[in-house]
């Protein structure tokens, strides 16, 4: 076995074809978020991952083994349920509503454009088809955010940040701005079929064809 324990992360800093050349190791979540793990490269072999506690690797992360060579990372596709608005009878305010719902039961929790990824759970997937929320099973990639202030915050995508952006903001002076006049505004609400508003537990059945 062969030891790795330096992470460049998404490759940071290396030549593109070195990272290409580079043997990968693919993994799944599960294996991604731990530390401390063993698992068989594409060349055949073992390599013994030791990072720092608490690091967790994502797609395109680049180890360093105790010989010099590199290992890419690969984020293996695993089962995962795919969240969408219904654009039948909802909005993707929806979308917005069901990832605070999930973050509350601290469910690990990937956030895309137009979908929510997280790992198998009928109980939640049941709570939010209730919510007219469209639950399909799937096998893909899963990159969960990452804690706010600690290993990978702010992840779901590579942007390559070093985060250690200098504002000097005691250089800058900011005139304060007059508060604006709000005037209130009447905002007409159209109901739909004879005065009622469709939503979450309003108990209509709503004759969705597809499956939530």
């Amino acid at each position: 076995m062969i030891h790795a324990s330096k992470r460049i992360a998404g490759g940071a800093g290396l030549a593109a074809v070195l990272v290409k050349r580079a043997a990968t190791l693919e993994l799944d979540w599960d294996a991604r978020s731990k530390s401390r793990f063993s698992a068989t490269d594409s060349t055949g072999r073992e390599i013994g991952v030791v990072l720092p506690r608490g690091t967790t690797l994502r797609g395109g992360d680049v180890l360093v083994a105790e010989d010099g060579t590199l290992v890419r990372v690969i984020a293996a596709a695993q089962p995962v349920l795919q969240v969408r608005h219904c654009t039948e009878h909802g909005s993707p305010f929806d979308l917005l509503r069901a990832a605070y719902h999930l973050g509350n039961r601290h469910v690990p929790l990937e956030l895309q454009a137009d979908l929510l990824q997280f790992e198998p759970d009928p109980v939640l997937a049941d709570m939010l088809r209730r919510q007219h929320l469209i639950v399909t099973e799937a096998q893909a990639a899963f990159e969960p955010e990452g804690g706010a202030y600690g290993e990978g915050a702010g992840h779901g995508h590579h942007h390559g940040h070093d985060h250690a952006h200098d504002h000097a903001h005691d250089h800058h002076e900011h005139a304060a701005a007059p508060a604006p006049v709000r005037k209130p505004l009447a905002i007409p609400v159209k109901a739909h079929d004879g005065g009622h508003v469709h939503g979450p537990g309003c108990g209509h059945d709503h004759g969705h064809d597809h499956e939530h």
